[in-house]
């Protein structure tokens, strides 16, 4: 029986929710209790949004899919495999789970969470704005061609798609995290800068955000046309 885009759609936001609570939470926690990120607590927050990642797509994806990210629901619209209804719907719901996390970050850090920055992605010191949209795009492009080769593809063994697609979340978190913040996911930067913005905090910078949807975008779509041509098959199971 099918399952209605209603669930789907709150299966999304709750995906969303768990992922930027756990993952973007891992980040104010380090700099509230322990100083700052270090190379020891960057690779905890990668682990973070890896595991929350890897936990949400075996729980919600056989609901929904588990796409928590808006640019993989345009990569999946874009090569013919999403309904633009559906899309739409996903990515509201994505943006919203966003920003009750980052609300709920508030409630149970306080305040001083804001001060933070939230967990917000911002380009780092030296970093320029088009490096920020290339590196973003890089490694977009690596977590989409992970998600299209073990899970869009029907082809691929089971039971591996939560795991392979965590480990090249924390991967690209541990490795450029500092460069650009390592989002890859809009929805993710959306709602720390939401809700730092409505406090003034110091993650708010709107002139920087079109680089958490330009470079991820753009990263996504090449990876699954690449994917796309390299498999052979125009369209595949989206099981």
């Amino acid at each position: 029986m099918p399952i209605s885009l209603m669930k789907r759609t709150l299966a999304e936001l709750v995906g969303t929710y768990v992922l930027v609570l756990l993952g973007t939470g891992s980040v104010v926690s380090m700099v509230l209790f322990f100083g700052g990120v270090d190379s020891a607590g960057l690779l905890l927050i990668g682990l973070a949004f890896g595991f929350a990642v890897l936990v949400m797509i075996y729980a919600f994806g056989h609901i929904s899919g588990t796409h928590i990210n808006p640019v993989v629901t345009l990569a999946l619209l874009a090569t013919g495999r999403f309904p633009v209804k559906d899309a739409a719907a996903y990515i509201v719901a994505q943006l919203v789970g966003a920003v009750l996390a980052s609300l709920t970050i508030v409630a149970i850090w306080g305040v001083r969470a804001i001060d933070t920055g939230m967990g917000s992605t911002l380009p780092g010191d030296g970093v320029s704005y088009g490096q920020a949209i290339f590196v973003e795009a890089v490694t977009t492009f690596f977590l989409v061609l992970t998600i299209w080769g073990v899970a869009v593809d029907g082809r691929a063994p089971k039971g591996f798609a939560g795991l392979a697609i965590g480990i090249v979340v924390a991967a690209d978190i541990i490795v450029t995290g500092p460069i650009a913040g390592a989002s890859m996911n809009t929805a993710r930067s959306f709602g720390p800068q939401v809700v730092s913005a409505f406090w003034g905090g110091p993650g708010a910078d709107w002139a920087k955000f079109p680089i958490y949807i330009i470079g991820p975008l753009v990263g996504a779509v090449l990876a699954a046309l690449v994917y796309d041509y390299l498999s052979g098959v125009k369209k595949l199971s989206v099981e």
